[in-house]
């Protein structure tokens, strides 16, 4: 039994910043990858961001030199830190923890891009 419960969304206008976290609490005895996705209105859901154990990261096209994905094995957290917001970065985010035999999902937090 497994919880991940994102926090930090919210409006900001385009420019702005903003951070997400991720806490995660229940059954976990070992954190694999932990990333960040989300999904706009009418939209698949894309990745955006990852970040292994050891922090090895891995980074979205589209938000390279603006988002940096960040994370704290002791408190079981991951962060996404989102610099020169833009419109399109309007979504539902979503934090994930996969592994072997192991795929768990937050509810998302909306952040909303506008002026």
């Amino acid at each position: 039994q497994v919880q991940l419960v994102e926090s930090g969304g919210g409006l900001v206008q385009p420019g702005g910043s903003l951070r997400l976290s991720c806490a995660a609490s229940g059954s976990i005895f070992n954190l694999n990858v932990m990333g960040w996705y989300r999904q706009a209105p009418g939209k698949e859901r894309e990745l955006v961001a990852t970040s292994t154990s050891v922090g090895s990261t891995n980074l979205a096209d589209s938000v390279k030199g603006r988002f940096t994905i960040s994370r704290d094995n002791a408190k079981k957290t991951v962060y996404l830190q989102m610099s020169s917001l833009k419109p399109e970065d309007t979504a539902v985010y979503y934090c994930n923890i996969k592994g072997p035999g192991m795929d768990y999902w937050g509810k998302g937090t909306l952040v909303t891009v506008s002026s």
